[in-house]
């Protein structure tokens, strides 16, 4: 995307600034302007995201992928590679929230039209890999945990046991009975 001025941007790096600006159009040309001075003139999704802080759009992909294959160690793997980059984990947690919310529209309204930030496929694979009741459940889940985050230990733990809590409470299915 080229804006007015010629300055080359990217889709998702814009999403990003709009979201850190939180509504405040000033803020908003504040960090535009940081950007801009901080990417040599190119406003890109990673560097943005590197400016501000936030973990790479691929780590987030990754949690929502082994979300869906019930995968406990690859969640935990996932955890422990995103770590290495210090992440905010309440920005983490809105990121997944974010994503599932995403695949729960595409659940809703299959031929909504594709997504500017993920790839084509990426929305509607997941929301035929995960039914809706898990998608709803683990959007709440994420919301919830962002919310109680400061009450865990750590950072990192309360994340951990948010997607731990993600694959323990799962909708039962018709040919599944409850533990008792």
């Amino acid at each position: 995307i080229l804006t007015a001025e010629g300055v080359e941007s990217e889709p998702g790096a814009i999403s990003l600034l709009a979201r850190a600006a939180d509504g405040s159009l000033r803020d908003a040309l504040s960090l535009l302007d940081q950007m801009l001075a901080f990417g040599a003139g190119r406003v890109t999704e990673a560097e943005t995201r590197r400016m501000l802080g936030t973990v790479d759009r691929a780590h987030v992909i990754r949690l929502v992928e082994c979300l869906a294959e019930g995968d406990a160690r690859g969640l935990l793997e996932a955890i422990a590679a995103a770590d290495e980059f210090a992440p905010d984990y309440a920005q983490l947690l809105d990121e997944l929230a974010a994503v599932l919310q995403k695949v729960a529209l595409r659940q809703a309204v299959p031929d909504l039209p594709e997504d500017e930030v993920y790839a084509g496929d990426l929305l509607p694979r997941l929301a035929a890999r995960m039914d809706s009741e898990t998608v709803q459940l683990g959007y709440q889940i994420a919301i919830l945990g962002r919310r109680d985050l400061p009450l865990a230990p750590g950072p990192r733990i309360g994340m951990e046991m948010t997607l731990l809590r993600m694959l323990a409470f799962r909708p039962v299915t018709g040919d599944e009975r409850p533990v008792v």
